[in-house]
């Protein structure tokens, strides 16, 4: 596994307003990806207008080094969806296993406390704006 590309299908969405500003976010989004990884095929669709908000979305077939990178396209780039297109299988040493998750978690946690200190905020200034 460790010297085996993986091969990706990632889509990315962007929702927000104005057209002009959604379609130049999706540009920088996917300038910055091609630079990070390798990308062999990229479709960038129009934006599209849905009710009061534009919306695209960029089809991008990828390659990454290893499993930690998976886990950081995901986080990074929060795709809607993300599929494997090759290897079709994957042999994985339980220690890489093991980093890949203590990573994972990590990154979870740093996520929920980031969450819980925002909701302390919110409850405050909720309690200081009923004075």
């Amino acid at each position: 596994m460790e010297n085996k590309k993986i091969t990706l299908r990632v889509i990315i969405e962007i929702m927000g307003s104005p057209k002009d500003h959604v379609e130049k976010t999706m540009q920088l989004v996917l300038e910055k990806f091609k630079k990070e990884y390798k990308v062999n095929k990229e479709e960038l669709n129009e934006a599209t207008q849905l009710k009061q908000f534009w919306s695209t979305f960029v089809e991008i077939e990828a390659e990454i080094d290893n499993l930690d990178q998976l886990t950081s396209v995901c986080f990074d780039y929060l795709p809607s969806s993300i599929e494997v297109i090759e290897p079709t299988n994957l042999e994985i040493k339980n220690q890489v296993i093991s980093d890949l998750m203590n990573d994972l978690l990590a990154k979870l946690h740093r996520y929920d406390m980031v969450m819980k200190n925002l909701n302390a905020e919110n409850v405050l200034l909720k309690k200081q704006a009923k004075k």
